[in-house]
């Protein structure tokens, strides 16, 4: 029997940072916001003794494309039923995170950014003591939306690079000294917080084979010798060999003995 060949997909082409970012970022199991988990594997109701397994089941959401361009702190959209009156069958409800505009302060980028958040990244950001903490050491499946993807990338390749704060030298010294433990190779930071098709675009240029172009000058005047050597043999078959800059020339004729 032949061995069986393993699944390949586009993703296998890429390198393993990113392929290990890629699969937190869509797959990675998220902080719970929306619903209380329980611990264990089982749970006995105490009145009547059944046994039961508990279900840490995440509550379906719904991201509008609002979303990615803020940072609303594993927030989203839910879908649901609600019952507004005892009386009365439930019907379809949306229920939406507060939304507000914040002025946050990078100062690894020494820059304020006026973003779309919750109340509760702004708790986030205060429990990190820092929009850069909270950045970086928040997961990317917890990030999720494309602003926080770029934004970590963006302190990520800074810190690699180390070429902020060119004017001041000592502040640089110390926050890389802070964030020490955030700083990978370049190359990793380069890959981290593309989208697919972006890392795709990426790797085409690094696979690409330079083709080596040549004048077509220079193509067409190889192609009219090779025709004028031709056209000499034709001429010529058996006589002596001559240049075939003879046959250029109109007053040059055979003379016969």
């Amino acid at each position: 029997m032949s061995a069986i060949k393993p699944k390949t997909t586009i993703l296998n082409r890429l390198p393993a940072c990113y392929q290990k970012f890629f699969r937190e970022w869509k797959y990675g199991q998220q902080a719970a916001v929306h619903y209380i988990p329980q611990e264990g594997k089982w749970k006995r109701n105490p009145e009547t003794g059944e046994v039961k397994i508990i279900q840490n089941k995440p509550i379906p959401l719904t991201y509008p494309k609002e979303f990615d361009d803020g940072l609303w702190g594993g927030e989203a959209i839910v879908r649901g039923f609600e019952k507004r009156h005892q009386l009365r069958r439930r019907v379809p409800h949306f229920w939406f995170p507060t939304l507000q505009k914040s002025v946050l302060h990078s100062e690894i980028l020494d820059k304020h950014m006026e973003i779309v958040v919750t109340p509760r990244t702004l708790c986030l950001v205060d429990q990190h003591y820092g929009f850069d903490n909270f950045i970086l050491q928040t997961p990317p499946q917890d990030l999720k939306s494309n602003l926080g993807i770029k934004l970590k990338r963006t302190l990520l390749l800074a810190l690699a690079t180390q070429d902020f704060l060119p004017n001041n030298t000592a502040k640089r010294e110390e926050l890389l000294q802070k964030y020490q433990k955030h700083i990978i190779p370049v190359e990793e930071a380069e890959w981290y917080g593309l989208t697919l098709s972006e890392a795709l675009e990426k790797l085409g240029k690094q696979e690409e084979v330079p083709i080596q172009k040549i004048p077509l000058k220079i193509k067409f005047r190889e192609e009219f010798i090779e025709q004028l050597k031709e056209k000499q043999t034709e001429v010529n078959p058996t006589g002596p060999k001559s240049s075939w800059t003879d046959t250029l020339n109109p007053f040059k004729f055979n003379k016969t003995v």
